[in-house]
């Protein structure tokens, strides 16, 4: 299946009326694939499945299309989403630590997903240590985070069902040592569509 066919297939999963951020539709991406501008096409398609509630099928299509396409970016924010609409979402306002502190980045963290650092959500260990788990971190509207650096971010954790019970205002912590490297205050905690959060 190459490009074109891709997106069209994708677009097909948009619904007519649903508008982007900035009010395209899916005749919009329609008319830029009619006139071979795939990549205007694509950004648009992936703006209008941030704005609705979208399936995996549509971010398998949009992710294979990016791979074809080169844009590496486009192709883990596409993976990513898949990932969100299976698991959930999770969004977070973190603040690192000043580089000078103890623990503290020295080296900015990329903002695609790839980083994954340990985060206490208030869980304990049988002898009383906080009990540390996984989670990626995507930085929203910045290719990174500098160090000492504030912003919202997305997480995907390693074991999502171990999060739900996380609503808008708990505070986590990221860790990448012992020592804290960054405070999170949750803003968003969205589960999954069909999914209860546990008592």
């Amino acid at each position: 299946m190459d490009v074109p066919e891709l997106l069209r297939r994708a677009a097909r999963h948009v619904p007519a009326v649903a508008p982007g951020a900035a009010g395209t539709t899916v005749a919009d991406a329609n008319e830029y694939l009619d006139h071979d501008e795939w990549e205007v096409a694509l950004g648009i398609l992936v703006e209008l499945g941030d704005a609705y509630r979208s399936e995996t099928a549509f971010w398998d299509l949009l992710a294979e299309a990016a791979r074809m396409m080169w844009q590496s970016r486009t192709e883990r924010w596409c993976h990513w989403r898949r990932f969100e609409v299976v698991h959930g979402v999770i969004r977070a306002d973190l603040q690192l630590v000043d580089p000078d502190v103890a623990g503290g980045r020295r080296t900015p963290i990329p903002g695609d997903g790839r980083l994954r650092p340990l985060w206490d959500i208030g869980d304990v260990t049988a002898a009383g240590d906080p009990d540390l788990y996984v989670a990626r971190l995507w930085v929203e509207a910045q290719p990174d985070l500098q160090p000492g650096g504030r912003a919202v971010v997305r997480l995907a954790p390693l074991s999502p069902q171990r999060w739900r019970r996380l609503v808008p205002g708990d505070v986590i912590t990221m860790h990448e040592q012992m020592p804290v490297v960054g405070i999170a205050s949750i803003v968003e905690s969205v589960l999954p569509v069909g999914d209860d959060r546990e008592a």
